[in-house]
């Protein structure tokens, strides 16, 4: 995998080449001084509100700010405020329907959906987009890491980070796919929440697989930047696919039922077609979870008791607590 190849898979790299077949978003560059605060752990998540702070009188509940020690130097602890980015990023918000998916150049937040009131990566503010990437690995790597996984030598390319906004929209993880492309051919879809048994997968995996490699002749293929890449789609209720992302081929992307090695050298992918299905056009191979009985623990789990939190119980940490009770308290504002 080469650093051209992640690069390639910037959401902003591919998103006008594919805006009719994908679901509606807004790109807005990241500010530098944003980018050091998402870096930033001893930092609170600002609140992103619109709205100005008001001006409680003295001896009011409203003007009591929080305090963690009785020495009379203690200096209250204040969140860093990006007024004009805040006001971008409510505009692109409102404009997408009030509710957003958010994430950067390349991930989302997928492993800190647990820490958000909701438990989902819905964002209707900056608040709640700051509390999901501050608390992500997946955000930290993208921008710290990204071509960790490359093996040229050529220089960094270079990054103009971005906040992508995606219009949110209801997905079943049930009718998600990845699928794996090697020189141009489609050679393998795998089920995407590999982790659970879905019956119509199952039984329609046929069906599937030729709706995704229809889709895929008709609109991907040859018009990405790379031969190589994966892709993820979605299937919806009437059996239209809809393209959702495009990650690097190689060990930076989730493999999910095939393995790194088989895909990249072609063993055993063309050995589970029947006789006759394997044409010239590289029937692709589809794989699911077939029953019950190999429904695995969600990958995200791993990610739901990370250090800070531990931090937090034991009181080494009183940064993330303070993030919970202004979080709470806004939306218990907005209610």
């Amino acid at each position: 995998m080469k650093k051209e190849q992640v690069a390639h898979c910037q959401f902003s790299v591919w998103y006008p080449l594919f805006r009719a077949v994908t679901i509606r978003s807004v790109i807005l560059p990241l500010p530098e001084n944003v980018k050091e605060y998402l870096l930033d752990d001893g930092t609170l998540v600002v609140s992103g509100r619109e709205d100005p702070p008001s001006h409680a009188q003295e001896g009011s509940d409203d003007a009591e700010e929080i305090q963690w020690s009785d020495d009379e130097n203690t200096t209250t602890l204040k969140a860093p405020e990006f007024p004009e980015f805040t006001a971008k990023v409510q505009e692109a918000i409102s404009s997408l329907g009030g509710s957003v998916f958010p994430k950067l150049n390349w991930s989302a937040p997928r492993d800190a959906y647990w820490i958000a009131m909701n438990s989902s990566l819905k964002c209707k503010a900056l608040s709640d987009i700051f509390l999901l990437f501050k608390s992500s690995d997946f955000i930290t790597r993208d921008l710290t890491q990204p071509f960790i996984h490359c093996t040229d030598d050529s220089p960094d390319p270079s990054l103009g980070y971005e906040l992508v906004l995606r219009k949110w929209c209801e997905l079943i993880p049930g009718a998600e796919f990845r699928c794996f492309v090697k020189e141009n051919k489609l050679i393998g879809i795998s089920q995407r929440d590999y982790t659970q048994y879905y019956d119509h997968i199952s039984k329609q995996h046929e069906e599937i697989c030729r709706s995704i490699q229809e889709f895929f002749k008709k609109h991907i293929q040859y018009k990405f930047l790379d031969e190589d890449f994966v892709f993820d789609v979605y299937r919806d209720s009437r059996g239209k696919i809809w393209l959702i992302d495009f990650n690097p081929f190689g060990e930076v992307t989730d493999s999910l039922l095939f393995t790194w090695e088989e895909l990249i050298s072609g063993k055993n992918l063309k050995g589970e077609q029947g006789e006759g299905e394997a044409t010239e056009q590289d029937y692709p191979v589809f794989r699911c979870t077939n029953s019950k009985v190999t429904v695995q623990p969600s990958p995200y789990l791993s990610y739901r008791l990370p250090k800070d939190f531990v931090d937090l119980s034991t009181g080494e940490d009183v940064h993330k607590l303070i993030d919970f009770l202004k979080l709470k308290r806004n939306q218990q504002d907005d209610d």
